[in-house]
């Protein structure tokens, strides 16, 4: 069956047999984003019966209005593709803002949402969502992030083979003589498959960049190190296609085995506006690693990768990534007003700009350590002391 035959037998189905208080849950596909309305209804209540959909691996919730919250739970179980069987319920992380500032805000099409999930090969949904005043327009975002790319390659490529980038108006550049820790390896945006075409606007530049702001993605860590760069490529399509965004949100991704994503564009090196710190978007930087860690410790390949960027980062502008800076609340976000000066660390955690549980307990009890990593990563190695006794034998070098 083709795909058209197989999207157009697959809505029918969706009409024919999901009737909700107020009509058929409507569905519709788009650039590897396949939507199905939630029926409204119950202002408190609404779900979306189980039901086959088009292919998908991620997915999330969103709404009409970008500056609404959704006050309540909102969860969801899918059917595995290999499989068959459905998974347990999982409950979406809703504590995502649409950014303060910038084209992540102004776009006609941006939307109120959840954070995605990653759930892997499925073909099958079932949804419930409760609070006391639920959002209008509420639908279920379906990413199948192979849909929207030929060919993806998953290469490393070194710093010495990253081309310049472009400079934008007003960009302060790597500070005169400043101590900076060597550029990591990253993943280009070309190398994870990011359709470069989604992307309207050009890229927003700040003045600088002051403090580098550490998220998880949330969801599941039961993913596949070859799976990371559709994982990435999701959460891409989920924020241009289903949020509403110009770009990926983050600028730096790092997943479980310690590999580092270029996330949004613009030049790694430079101070790009991100959408990621409701409130500090401005003049700060972000990482985001794949997976949930509010019970799940991580491991040093995680902790290792996120300080290198971290230190690689902030050492650009001359800025010791163990110290603190005073940031300007761009928002009333619920934890600070707007324009309150604080006081945070280099290397912050999301909740510590933003009333959330991100990026998970586990990770957050780490950024003491990852500061530390991030400190001696500038610094030259010292190297081992030379042997003042006689030679006993053996194999030099070995």
């Amino acid at each position: 069956m083709t795909r058209l035959l197989l999207r157009t037998a697959v809505a029918t189905a969706l009409a024919l047999g999901a009737l909700g208080p107020t009509g058929p849950a409507l569905a519709s596909s788009s650039d590897g984003v396949h939507t199905v309305r939630v029926p409204g209804g119950d202002p408190h209540e609404r779900s979306l019966a189980p039901r086959t959909t088009e292919p998908f691996s991620m997915l999330g919730i969103t709404w009409d209005d970008p500056d609404a919250a959704l006050d309540g739970t909102a969860q969801v179980r899918t059917r595995s593709r290999e499989s068959g069987e459905w998974s347990p319920w999982h409950a979406l992380d809703t504590d995502v803002r649409t950014p303060e500032t910038g084209p992540d805000r102004d776009g006609a099409s941006v939307r109120g949402g959840t954070q995605p999930l990653w759930a892997g090969p499925s073909d099958g949904v079932q949804v419930r969502v409760s609070g006391s005043s639920l959002p209008a327009g509420l639908r279920v975002e379906l990413v199948d992030p192979e849909g929207g790319t030929d060919a993806v390659h998953t290469a490393v490529v070194e710093p010495d083979a990253v081309g310049p980038d472009v400079v934008g108006p007003d960009v302060v550049g790597p500070a005169a003589g400043a101590p900076s820790a060597e550029r990591p390896a990253v993943t280009p945006r070309s190398a994870w498959g990011a359709d470069e075409s989604l992307v309207k606007d050009p890229p927003t530049y700040t003045a600088d960049t002051k403090a580098m702001f550490v998220h998880h993605t949330a969801g599941t860590n039961d993913y596949t190190c070859e799976e990371s760069a559709s994982i990435v490529r999701g959460v891409f399509l989920y924020h241009v296609r289903s949020n509403g965004w110009n770009d990926i949100g983050y600028h730096f991704l790092v997943d479980k085995c310690g590999t580092v994503f270029e996330g949004r564009a613009g030049g790694v090196d430079k101070p790009v506006l991100g959408a990621h710190t409701y409130g500090f978007n401005t003049a700060t930087s972000s990482v985001s690693v794949l997976g949930d860690y509010t019970t799940a410790t991580t491991n040093t390949a995680v902790r290792g990768s996120v300080a290198k960027v971290a230190a690689w980062k902030l050492g650009l502008y001359g800025l010791d990534p163990t110290g603190t800076t005073v940031l300007t609340a761009g928002a009333d976000n619920g934890k600070y007003k707007l324009g309150e000066k604080v006081t945070l660390h280099r290397i912050s955690g999301h909740r510590d700009g933003y009333p959330t549980a991100c990026p998970g307990q586990k990770l957050y009890d780490d950024l003491p350590e990852i500061r530390t990593l991030a400190g001696n990563a500038g610094k030259p190695m010292e190297s081992a002391p030379e042997p003042t006794g006689p030679w006993t034998g053996g194999v030099l070098g070995r």
